[in-house]
């Protein structure tokens, strides 16, 4: 028995499962100012993995220009919306400390 964390996924009403732990297929990052900046930008996250009670596991559809979006926040050189960034966090922050 396998024990690989899966996600349904819609996409044109066909349903699919996504291997969470699959690096062709997801985008993970632990940073939730990243997350924060994906979602602002319009990528879809699956999961957050809260297994490790020190840190959580932001787990995203990965799709063309996810890895760019990354590093154009991480360089400083990413602009989103203010409002948006901070829907977005506190969204993310409620998934973290729920449950």
């Amino acid at each position: 028995m396998t024990n690989k964390k899966t996600k349904k996924s819609s996409t044109d009403e066909e349903w699919k499962y996504i291997p969470l732990d699959d690096p062709s297929v997801v985008f993970t990052t632990y940073d939730l100012g990243v997350s924060t900046a994906l979602l602002c930008v319009g990528f879809e996250l699956l999961s957050v993995d809260k297994e490790n009670v020190r840190k959580a596991l932001f787990v995203f559809k990965k799709e063309r220009g996810i890895e760019d979006i990354a590093n154009l926040y991480f360089s400083d050189r990413l602009e989103v919306k203010a409002r948006s960034f901070f829907d977005h966090l506190k969204a993310l922050k409620n998934k973290l400390y729920s449950d």
